[in-house]
């Protein structure tokens, strides 16, 4: 299995998916650097990707995140929350009953949690009856 992993500031889709396969398939039957054979497969990191650098955690500020620890902080090691930013060496994350402060050198994961959005119950409007004709 040969991996390739694409991303952009603005999203990946599939079309874009599609046509780095097609091209960089072209490119390694032309030049072979893989003996045997093997599948191509060009992906993008998806809805709950994995979170690697400080840039990573300041781009995706507002979003839920899942974050495990080497070490316990207060006890623990499992942390989830909306991602406030990054603050000095460390990211924040805040849920409601707290705001916690984790080191990066502390931090072994990170990874995007998957948001299904749906309007509040409150602003659903209900639909209208069906009228009978008498």
């Amino acid at each position: 299995m040969f991996r390739v992993f694409i991303d952009h500031e603005s999203g990946v889709g599939l079309q874009d998916c599609q046509r780095l396969s097609e091209r960089l398939g072209v490119i390694l039957d032309v030049e072979d650097p893989i003996e045997s054979s093997y599948t191509l497969e060009v992906s993008s990191p998806g809805l709950d990707r994995p979170l690697f650098s400080e840039k990573d955690y300041q781009r995706f500020a507002g979003r839920l995140a899942r974050i495990k620890t080497r070490e316990p902080l207060d006890g623990r090691r499992h942390f989830r929350g909306r991602l406030v930013g990054v603050e000095e060496d460390s990211v924040v994350l805040e849920s409601r009953e707290e705001r916690v402060s984790i080191p990066f050198p502390v931090i072994e994961s990170g990874r995007l949690e998957v948001e299904l959005f749906a309007p509040p119950p409150e602003k659903v409007k209900p639909k209208p009856a069906a009228r009978r004709k008498s």
